[in-house]
């Protein structure tokens, strides 16, 4: 499953941290030399965690559930400073994992009859989509939520992202958007295609399912998901910060290099301000509370057949991707070997997050590396379903 990171990511967010760069370096053993004996069903994803950090990524932290057995792996640290390592019960921010949860609550929407995917966005957001060529009235809530709208991207923006992914963040890093402005950036330009003729990745598909949550029920996306999503399944380390630029405890530090380069000054950039990726990507989780949601989410728990069969309908991503397809709000990978496994990833500044599961709920991953320029995520996910272990190289 590939994953959208550092300023490749666009998912949007802003932040508040350590203005001065992180130069200290803390070396530690890595993870599979700790405890490779332990759980040698897992050995390969110990090794892909210590692949990746010996490829520049300062920690990661990851939890693996296979039937009733549960499987905690880390590598390298959560703070470079004081070389304390990654723990299980780490929060960190999951970016567009965050869609996943707006996708389920629209879908539980229309199970109760109070919208239908097939409503127009001007029907509930009138004169929202509109501009440039974008036709609100052309535009159903299901294009929305499996990014064939053509509605553009407001994360693309050239001036935004001077702003955001850039040493500007450092400036910038409290400023607050609201959706609506959000939105408008997006109008600025011309829609990437015609609605429902190609599939493209827009952060502003999510914003706009997010308002329609909120005139749908009269109360923010933020408060239905808790309300129909994290009490019920009992999600405690799960939440939506809203304009809140701290982390809640426990969490590590995360880091970015704020430019397109992966070498140069590292910046601690854990607290931020995630109005800038909202209801598309906002949250804050731990891997065990992920593992619980897609789980609970894949296997029915929280959606009518009808609405989990709607959500699990996909379409394809794109030639230069064969093996992904995008559901509503929800990814579908067919790995290497075979297996097929649903969630989503989720890059934000200095976090890169990944949840997945197979279609029987029975084993799922959930980690995060607590970075946004280095690591491959996606022999994290091979090395957990299929087994295979990255090729070692040579420590950093």
């Amino acid at each position: 499953m590939p994953v959208r990171t550092g300023r490749r990511v666009r998912t949007a967010a802003l932040g508040m941290a350590v203005a001065a760069g992180i130069t200290a370096t803390v070396c530690v053993a890595p993870a599979s030399a700790r405890d490779a004996a332990s759980e040698p069903s897992h050995r390969a994803t110990r090794q892909a965690m210590d692949a990746a950090v010996r490829d520049g990524v300062p920690g990661v932290v990851g939890t693996a559930q296979d039937g009733g057995r549960v499987w905690n792996g880390d590598a390298g640290v959560a703070d470079l400073r004081t070389g304390r390592e990654r723990r299980a019960e780490d929060r960190y921010r999951v970016g567009s994992i965050t869609k996943s949860f707006v996708a389920t609550v629209v879908l539980q929407l229309e199970a109760e009859g109070r919208l239908s995917l097939d409503d127009t966005v001007d029907h509930w957001l009138p004169g929202v989509v509109r501009g440039n060529g974008h036709d609100g009235t052309k535009i159903t809530l299901r294009m929305l939520l499996n990014h064939t709208s053509g509605i553009h991207n407001y994360s693309e923006d050239e001036a935004f992202g001077q702003r955001v992914f850039s040493t500007d963040f450092l400036r910038h890093r409290y400023d607050t958007y609201t959706p609506r402005q959000l939105t408008d950036i997006a109008m600025r330009h011309a829609p990437d295609f015609e609605p429902g003729t190609s599939w493209h990745y827009s952060n502003t598909n999510f914003i706009l399912a997010g308002m329609v949550i909120e005139k749908a029920t009269g109360h923010s996306y933020a408060t239905e998901i808790e309300r129909r999503v994290l009490r019920p399944l009992g999600l405690r380390s799960t939440s939506l910060p809203g304009t809140d630029a701290r982390m809640p405890g426990p969490s590590g530090r995360a880091y970015s290099k704020l430019s397109e380069k992966t070498t140069g000054t590292t910046y601690d950039v854990t607290a931020l301000n995630p109005s800038m990726g909202g209801s598309a990507g906002e949250m804050v989780s731990d891997s065990a509370d992920l593992n619980r949601f897609y789980r609970a989410l894949i296997t029915g728990a929280l959606l009518p057949p009808r609405q989990l069969k709607e959500m699990t309908t996909t379409v394809p991503v794109g030639p230069e991707s064969p093996d992904n397809r995008y559901g509503l709000g929800l990814m579908t990978t067919r790995l290497p070997c075979g297996t097929e496994v649903w969630g989503h990833d989720g890059g934000i500044h200095g976090s890169t997050s990944v949840a997945v599961t197979t279609k029987d709920g029975r084993h799922s991953l959930a980690f995060n590396f607590n970075n946004d320029w280095s690591g491959d995520a996606s022999a994290v996910v091979r090395a957990e379903f299929c087994g295979t272990a990255p090729v070692a190289k040579p420590m950093k």
